[in-house]
C-alpha cells in the first residue's frame, strides 16, 4: 500500500512539475524535461500495477540502489556549489584568468542561465581588475553566432575592456571548453577560476583538472528557481558518466 501511494504520489508531482516547466519555457521538449513525463508516466502506472500484482523484492532493490547513486551524486554537486570561491594565497604567476563555460544562445540572444553565469563573472571581472576572462562556447544549432562571440559583447556591453576578454568559440561541450581555453593561458598553475550555473561548477572544475589545470576553482553563478530541481537531476547523470568514463 505504502509503495502505491509512493508511485502514485511520485507519478502526479512529476506531471505537474512537467507541466511547469513546459509553461516557464513555452515549450514542451526542451533538454531532459520530458524526464519528468516518463516519470510521471511510470509512476502512475506502476501504482496500478502495484495494486493489482504487488511490488516485487528486486525493483526495490533497483530503487535503493538509484537512490543511494543519486544521494552520491548529489553530495557532490552541492558541495562544489559551495565551494570558496577563490583560494587563499594561491596567487600563482603570471597572468590571472577565469573562464565562463558557454551555454545556449538563441539566435543571437543570451538565455538566462548564461546571462546569470555572465553576471556573475561580471561582477568577479569588476571586484578584481587584474583579471582576464576567456569565455567559451562554439555555435551550434539554431544559433546565429557562436556563443563565446554573444559571451564576450555581453561584457564589452556591460563596461568590461575588450583587452581583457579572450574568446575560445570552437569547443561544443564542457570537456572541449576547458580543453581548448587551456591552449590559451601560458600557467597551468596559476589558480583558474570556472564560471558556471551552481549545479554545474563540481563537474566543470573536474573537467578543468581532466584539461591540465592545477588549481581551478569554483565560481557558481545562480540558477533559475523553477528550473533548479531540473538541472539538478540532469546534472547528477551528468556526474555519473563523468565517474564511469573518466571525461
Amino acid at each position: 500500500m505504502l509503495w502505491q501511494i509512493i508511485f502514485l504520489a511520485a507519478g502526479i508531482l512529476s506531471l505537474i512539475y512537467y507541466g511547469a516547466i513546459c509553461i516557464a519555457l513555452k515549450k514542451w521538449d526542451s533538454t531532459f524535461s520530458r524526464f519528468w513525463l516518463v516519470c510521471g508516466s511510470i509512476g502512475i502506472a506502476g501504482s496500478v500495477l502495484i495494486r493489482l500484482y504487488g511490488m516485487p523484492w528486486i525493483v526495490e532493490l533497483l530503487i535503493g540502489i538509484t537512490v543511494c547513486l543519486l544521494l552520491l551524486a548529489e553530495m557532490k554537486i552541492i558541495t562544489g556549489m559551495c565551494g570558496k570561491p577563490l583560494e587563499k594565497g594561491a596567487t600563482g604567476t603570471g597572468r590571472r584568468w577565469i573562464i565562463v563555460l558557454g551555454a545556449q544562445v538563441r539566435g543571437r540572444k543570451i538565455t538566462d542561465s548564461l546571462k546569470r553565469r555572465l553576471d556573475c563573472a561580471l561582477a568577479y571581472l569588476t571586484e578584481h581588475p587584474d583579471v582576464h576572462v576567456i569565455v567559451s562556447g562554439g555555435q551550434g544549432k539554431d544559433e546565429e553566432v557562436t556563443e563565446a562571440y554573444a559571451m564576450a559583447q555581453y561584457l564589452k556591453n556591460a563596461g568590461i575592456d575588450r583587452e581583457r576578454i579572450v574568446q575560445e568559440d570552437v569547443s561544443v561541450n564542457t570537456l572541449e571548453n576547458l580543453k581548448f581555453s587551456r591552449k590559451l593561458i601560458e600557467n597551468a598553475d596559476t589558480p583558474v577560476g570556472i564560471v558556471s550555473n551552481n549545479f554545474h561548477v563540481y563537474r566543470g572544475c573536474r573537467y578543468a583538472k581532466y584539461a591540465g589545470f592545477k588549481n581551478p576553482f569554483p565560481i557558481a553563478a545562480s540558477c533559475h528557481p523553477l528550473l533548479f530541481p531540473n538541472y539538478f537531476v540532469r546534472e547528477c547523470f551528468a556526474v555519473w558518466k563523468l565517474w564511469v568514463k573518466k571525461y
